[in-house]
Formats: C-alpha cells, sequence, structure tokens
C-alpha cells in the first residue's frame, strides 16, 4: 500500500466547500471552555460537511491560535455564529425549523445507535461544557437528548470526541442524501 497524498485526495477549496451542498445539521457548543476541542469541533464539521456551528457563552471564537492548531484551517471554511446565551440560541434554531438535541445524559435520553433520524428533517445538536456538559437550561429547551452508549468506568467522554462519535452517525445517515 502507498499512502495517499494530499493533492490525490482533491480536497475542494474553501469556495468550493462553501458552495458544495452540506448535512442539514448544526453544532452548538454551550460553552466549551477549550480553545482546542472548539478547533476540533471545526475539523470533524469540515470533514463530515456541516452546515455551520453556534458558538455560545464562554466558547472561545476565531481567529485563535489555539483553535487553528486543533482546526488546521478548518475554522475558515466552516459556517460559525456566536450567541452569548446557548438557550438564545436554541430558540432561534426552533424558529428556523431545526429540532434540538442535547447530546448528554439525561432521562428519557436516546441512545444514539437506537435514535430514529428522519432524513427530510434538520438537526441541532447542542454540545456541553467540558465539566458541566450542557447547562439544565438548555436540556430543558432541547426537543430530546441523545446519549453515547458505553461500558467503561468513566461513562464519559471529551465533548470534541463525542462530537467526532455522533456526527460520523449522523453523516451516515445522511450521506445518502448530499
Amino acid at each position: 500500500m502507498r499512502k495517499i497524498t494530499n493533492e490525490e485526495l482533491h480536497r475542494p477549496t474553501i469556495d468550493e466547500f462553501a458552495a458544495m451542498p452540506k448535512m442539514p445539521l448544526v453544532v452548538v457548543l454551550d460553552n466549551v471552555r477549550s480553545a482546542q476541542n472548539v478547533g476540533s469541533f471545526f475539523r470533524t464539521c469540515d470533514a463530515f460537511a456541516v452546515e455551520r456551528i453556534v458558538l455560545c457563552g464562554i466558547t472561545a471564537l476565531p481567529p485563535g491560535r489555539e483553535i487553528h492548531k486543533t482546526a488546521l484551517g478548518a475554522e475558515m471554511s466552516v459556517a460559525w455564529s456566536h450567541e452569548a446565551s446557548t438557550s438564545d440560541a436554541i430558540r432561534t434554531l426552533h424558529r428556523e425549523g431545526y429540532r434540538t438535541l442535547a447530546v448528554e445524559q439525561v432521562e428519557g435520553a436516546a441512545m444514539l445507535d437506537a435514535l430514529r433520524i428522519d432524513t427530510e428533517t434538520k438537526y441541532a445538536l447542542v454540545f456541553g461544557n467540558e465539566v458541566e456538559g450542557v447547562a439544565q437550561e438548555a436540556v430543558d429547551l432541547c426537543d430530546g437528548a441523545i446519549e453515547i452508549p458505553q461500558l467503561g468506568t468513566k461513562h464519559s467522554l471529551n465533548v470534541s470526541v463525542s462530537g467526532g462519535v455522533v456526527l460520523w452517525d449522523f453523516f451516515c445517515r445522511f450521506r445518502s442524501k448530499m
């Protein structure tokens, strides 16, 4: 086997990426404190053609050295906006027709592998702070919640790892429609 060069991968330019069809999915980051986690989300959202990211509260904003370190430039290809309040962001997304789901361990959460997704629906996934998770006020506004099934003793993943797992799952389900 020979490793494929970046040129052979035929990646789109930033302008070509902007014009491409996107997965009807918005990522909402609720007070994510690590700029490197934010950068990781940008990179993952670029990989899976996520529509946009909404950065809420204290979540770090581009441009920034720590974001760029993990985003590798994806902060320039993925559309993003900032909202002071995650709750306000969720209310706005509801008005725009999105079904909002907290990625959080809460009563009644659907396990990711059992979640039913309608590929005709627009979704917004809310990911929370590294210590506190998704704020209860934000959870209360969401239409539902998703939990990633786990068997280990910690029962938690880094927020950007959770993002990769959940976004990959959604990408697999939406890919044929893109």
